[in-house]
């Protein structure tokens, strides 16, 4: 479910080559989730992260995670 969330995700994920000759990359649809680097590759990488650490964090504070094209990630507490 996670890594297929992440997938799909890095699939929205659009580049673009700045001025200063470095890559920017972002998701649409997921504030804050984005990343440079000075090779596309790195770029992509970093933003892969940036998305792993952005999904780690809305989980644990609670926050809807928006669904990608038909995934969703959700965490369900149960009692003990």
């Amino acid at each position: 479910m996670l890594t297929t969330y992440i997938q799909a995700a890095m699939h929205r994920a659009t580049y673009e080559l700045l001025d200063d000759g470095e890559f920017y990359g972002e998701i649409p649809g997921l504030d804050g989730v984005f990343a440079t680097a000075t090779t596309l590759e790195e770029c992509r990488d970093n933003l892969q992260s940036v998305l792993e650490e952005w999904i780690a964090l809305g989980l644990r504070m609670g926050h809807d995670i928006p669904p990608i094209d038909g995934h969703s990630l959700t965490i369900s507490l149960k009692a003990a």
